[in-house]
């Protein structure tokens, strides 16, 4: 695994790029802007993440994730990677060590500290997220008294990025890697991978960025439907294609409401961690990995 900070800078960096460029249903791609945020606004961020998230071996990971987030309030004013920062750094970190990728992750959460946490508060707030409503507990508007990672497992049930840090990393290792080598293995381009990967995820698990908006029913109906573009063919044929573009239009209206963004971070872990294991390949079929 590559563990030199530009390396790890330069895959971080890809993986943002691949994630947002792909045209993932709901989400923000080339030629489909949200009234506060563009294609370009995620491709400025990505390349911001780079050059923190490589040298997140040598730094505390909550000073990761903070300056990751300043960097990328230096090019945009949107709020374009909150989630993906939080899920990239601790795989960043985890890949500068000596061991199995996921088995890092462990490690590297369960080192996390209450100095992290603080320095998570700050990056979040800096960010200004909309959707996050309010906790019973360690609530962002209060100073943390916990480690990151059981600050992570008390907003586990309500979201999906601290789920990850609760599991370490259980949907990004057992949904979302395997369905993107698969899509790969099958000879699909980075871009309908990207989308099938994040459809993998959707139908795994609602997503809970909707969930808050929303409400759960609303979240469910989403994953269900994303399992019914899987079933129809996907990107992989002309029937699954249809189903996608009018599940995509289902997903799009003036407030950005039903967008599955959680599932974009999670589609982003899923591409770095790959890349991280596997290298960066741009012919399918030699993705052969065994899964």
């Amino acid at each position: 695994m590559p563990d030199a900070p530009a390396d790890l800078a330069a895959l971080a960096t890809l993986a943002c790029v691949l994630e947002a460029s792909a045209p993932k249903p709901g989400n923000v791609a080339p030629g489909r802007p949200f009234r506060d945020m563009r294609y370009e606004d995620f491709v400025a961020s990505a390349v911001a993440v780079g050059p923190p998230l490589g040298q997140a071996g040598q730094r505390p990971l909550g000073e990761v994730i903070h300056a990751a987030i300043a960097a990328t309030r230096e090019w945009t004013a949107a709020n374009t990677n909150l989630g993906i920062v939080l899920l990239l750094a601790p795989l960043a970190k985890a890949a500068a060590l000596p061991r199995p990728l996921r088995a890092g992750v462990r490690v590297v959460l369960a080192q996390t500290t209450i100095g992290d946490a603080v320095e998570v508060y700050a990056a979040i707030g800096l960010a200004q997220p909309g959707g996050l409503g309010r906790a019973p507990a360690q609530d962002l508007a209060q100073r943390p008294s916990v480690t990151l990672l059981e600050a992570m497992r008390l907003a586990a049930e309500r979201d999906g990025v601290a789920r990850e840090y609760a599991t370490a990393y259980e949907t990004t290792f057992t949904v979302g890697v395997p369905a993107l080598r698969r899509a790969r293995g099958a000879g699909l381009d980075w871009e309908e991978a990207v989308v099938e990967t994040f459809l993998a995820i959707l139908a795994h698990q609602p997503d809970t960025l909707i969930g808050r908006k929303l409400g759960a029913a609303v979240a469910t109906e989403v994953s269900a439907q994303a399992r019914e573009v899987l079933a129809a063919g996907g990107t992989r044929d002309a029937a699954g294609r249809a189903a996608l573009a009018a599940f995509d239009a289902g997903l799009r209206d003036a407030h950005n409401s039903r967008n599955p963004g959680t599932t974009a971070d999670l589609t982003a872990a899923a591409l770095f961690a790959a890349l991280v294991e596997d290298g960066w390949r741009t012919d399918p079929s030699r993705n052969d990995r065994a899964q």
